[in-house]
This record gives structure tokens, sequence and C-alpha cells, in this order.
């Protein structure tokens, strides 16, 4: 299955999240060998990939707004359980499959392709990678991602630490092929804008208390009362009711609400590229905006003032020359970022990014065009290495130890009706509803 300039090559990405459809659908565009998405859709004479969606069901579904915010094209896309997944994959041939799902997921899928692969004589090239940074569960979520072709690692220093955690416990880490991540780019930053505009990039899950959410809203509502001249941003992921990579249990909308915001703070939504574009200052806990922004040069700051802490996720940013405190930033601070950080960060500000994703490029290449196609995957994880860890995984998504569907799995054989297809939205906005409105009561009484 090499590539073929009369043939579109063919590319499956299964995602689970609206962050991580964004990283596989931007991956697949990037790795994939020959004219790129991009380039194909500039010229009818050159034949481009031919790109399926599939989202994983779930309780972090996107919506067609998350999807569309993206900005990639897909010939085809569709919501599927895992079981569904793999008997597309066994029934239809792809030349790459793109995993981007959280770690147990990966491994799941893994095990299910390896089985309903077995037998056929060439198989597609299977990546997965991360999102962002790697700050937390490096050697867990690893070892769950260990059997793909290429796991991708969005820096130098990732693909090191990666490297070092395959060798670490014997299994092969030839798999590690350094990137970037697949969604820099923009304009470098050329001076301020008038106005001069800054943003707070939030996330849904850091920090986790209404306290801490509280004080970050009221420190950025301060600032823009203090530089009425400023325009200030408050960058959401998510409009209400909609859910992402991680559960909010407390909407900076919803706490806003109870503030009273002077005219020039408002909340913004949408691309982070095109925010990017009139920011002159980017703020975050430990966003991969920051990366994003640092990429393009703009003055990017790091908070320091809940800590510098693990569970932050800001602690990746030490040396970095980027934390500083909402004090600082009131005073006019502007950071100065340490390049030797930056350049091991994959950030490529240096211009070096049109190559970053030649290696994979090349890799992906050989492996389709090896003779006799390829191998059948070896995840490190076995029902012999991890007996008492794999099942469970395996489980959650109705396979079993052999990777093949549990009695019972959801049946892959029709489309789900039309009312069953209201039932799940109806199940998945009462889920959402009792995280955010239902569960932060409870734990309010229990503090009583």
């Amino acid at each position: 299955m090499p590539p073929s300039t009369t043939k579109p090559m063919r590319i499956a990405v299964l995602a689970d999240s609206d962050t991580r459809w964004k990283w596989g659908a931007l991956t697949a565009a990037r790795i994939v060998p020959g004219p790129t998405m991009e380039a194909a859709g500039r010229d009818a004479a050159q034949v481009g990939p031919e790109l399926s969606g599939f989202l994983l069901r779930g309780r972090a579904t996107p919506t067609a707004r998350q999807l569309a915010e993206v900005g990639v094209h897909v010939d085809s896309l569709k919501e599927v359980t895992a079981v569904e997944f793999l008997r597309t994959m066994a029934e239809e041939e792809y030349d790459l499959v793109v995993l981007a799902l959280v770690g147990g997921g990966v491994q799941a899928m893994l095990h299910g392709l390896k089985r309903v692969w077995e037998g056929r004589k060439r198989r597609p090239v299977v990546v997965t990678g991360y999102v962002g940074v790697v700050y937390e569960k490096l050697a867990d979520g690893l070892l769950l991602r260990h059997g793909a072709d290429l796991v991708l690692a969005n820096s130098r220093q990732d693909a090191d630490r990666f490297r070092g955690v395959y060798e670490g416990v014997g299994a092969d880490a030839s798999s590690v092929t350094e990137v970037a991540l697949p969604f820099l780019g923009g304009a470098p930053y050329e001076g301020e804008h008038d106005p001069y505009t800054v943003v707070f990039a939030a996330q849904p899950s850091v920090p986790d208390s209404r306290k801490d959410r509280t004080y970050l809203l009221e420190r950025l509502i301060r600032h823009a009362r203090k530089h009425p001249e400023r325009e200030v941003l408050l960058k959401l992921r998510s409009r209400p009711g909609e859910h992402t990579t991680h559960i909010e249990e407390l909407p900076y909308q919803k706490l806003a609400q109870k503030l009273d915001a002077p005219a020039n703070f408002s909340l913004v939504y949408g691309n982070m590229g095109e925010v990017l574009d009139r920011t002159d200052l980017l703020v975050t806990i430990s966003s991969t905006a920051a990366l994003e922004s640092l990429h393009r040069r703009i003055p990017t700051v790091v908070l320091s003032d809940l800590g510098v802490r693990e569970v932050l996720g800001n602690h990746h940013f030490v040396g970095s020359g980027c934390l500083a405190s909402w004090d600082q930033l009131d005073e006019g601070h502007r950071p100065e970022p340490d390049e030797e950080w930056v350049d091991r960060q994959g950030v490529a500000a240096d211009g070096s990014y049109a190559t970053a994703f030649d290696a994979a490029r090349e890799r992906i290449t050989k492996l389709l065009g090896r003779p006799g196609g390829l191998a059948p995957l070896t995840p490190y994880y076995t029902p012999a290495t991890a007996p008492g860890y794999l099942p469970g995984i395996l489980a959650r998504h109705h396979l079993g130890p052999d990777g093949s569907p549990l009695p019972g799995a959801p049946a892959a054989d029709k489309e789900p009706s039309a009312v069953k297809q209201i039932v799940r939205r109806a199940a998945r906005g009462a889920y959402r509803h009792g995280v955010q409105r239902v569960a932060p009561v409870i734990r309010r009484m229990g503090d009583l």
C-alpha cells in the first residue's frame, strides 16, 4: 500500500474528544506522504488523501461546532463505538490509521486491530501520540500507547523521555518519532495592536476549585479595570453544555455572571489561532495555547499566582522565562522566553516548523512500501505481561483479553435509529448537567 499518484491514500482518524479530534485530524494532514491535504486542495490535478473521521462515542463526543472549529475537511464522519470502529477496519482497507485517544483507548484499539488484521497480507500504518504537553502519567500513558508503528513526540525533550521509558522496561523504542504540535502556525507577532489585547486562555480542569477559578477571573477583571485602554479577553474552550477532553464542573461563564465586569472585558470562543492574531499578551496556567503563542513570538505568561505545582501543570514551564504573577502583569511586565528552552519544546519559533514532520513522513513511506507488508502489532502489555491490568482496560471498550468483542457488546451491524440517537444525546446532556450542576451542589452539602 505505498503512496500512489493515481489512487488516493486512505486515512482514518479515531478521536474521543474535541481536542483529540483537532490533534488527530491536523496530524493526519501533516504526516501524510506525498501531496498534503492542503496542497491537494489547491491543485485539483493532484490526488489528495481521503480522510475518514470516526468519533468514539462517549461523554466528550464533540459537537458540530467544535468539529467545524478545527477547519479540517473530511470525506466522511461518523460516531462509533470501539467495536463498530474495529468492524469497519476489518471490512475496509486504509493506508494510515491515527488513534487520537486517551491511553487506555489506544491500548484497546491496538489489541482489537491486531485481532481484526490477523492473516491480512498488508495492514495500515498505525500512528498515535499526545495532544500537547506531557506533564503527568508519563510511564502509564506511554506504555498504553506502545505497539503503534509511530508514537509521535511533540518535541525533542519528549522524544528523549519517551525513548528512555521504553528502553527502561525493555520495550522497542523505534516507534518514537519526533515531530511538533500540528496546530502551530499563523503570522509572527509584529508589534502591539490597537487596542492592546490581553487574552487569558482558560482550561476546563485547571485549576479545579471554585476559589481558585474565581480568583483568576477576578484578577483578569481587575486587570481590565486597571487598564481601560486595553481589551481583555477570556478565551473559553467550550460553550455551555458542550464537553471537552476534561470535565468542567465550574464553567467560567457561570462564575462571570456574578461579577461586575467592565466594558473592555469579554468572553470569546472559536479557533485559538484566530484569537492569537489579535493578541499582544497571552496569559494561562498551563494551556498548550502558550506553546502556540510562543511559536508566533507573542509575549506569553504562565501564571505563578497559585504556585508552581505539578497538579497545575505549570511546572512544565520551569526554565522557560515565562512564569509571572498578575501583580507583575498589572505593572506592565513583559516576559522574555528562554530560547534554549523554547527550542527543546518543539515550538519551532526559529522557522524550522516546515520540516518538523519530515521524519514522520519518511518513516510512514518506508513502512507502507515494506516488502511483504508490516508485522502484526505488538503492544508491550499482553495478557501474559499485565494480567491484572490489561483485561480491565480492554473490557471498558467491550473487548476481551484477545481483543475480540465481549458478549453483549454494542451491535455494529446497523446504524443507530433516530430514536436511539435522540436518547443518546439526551443522556449526554443529562450527564453534563449532573457534572456541572448537581455534583458541585452535593459536594457543598457534604462540606456543611
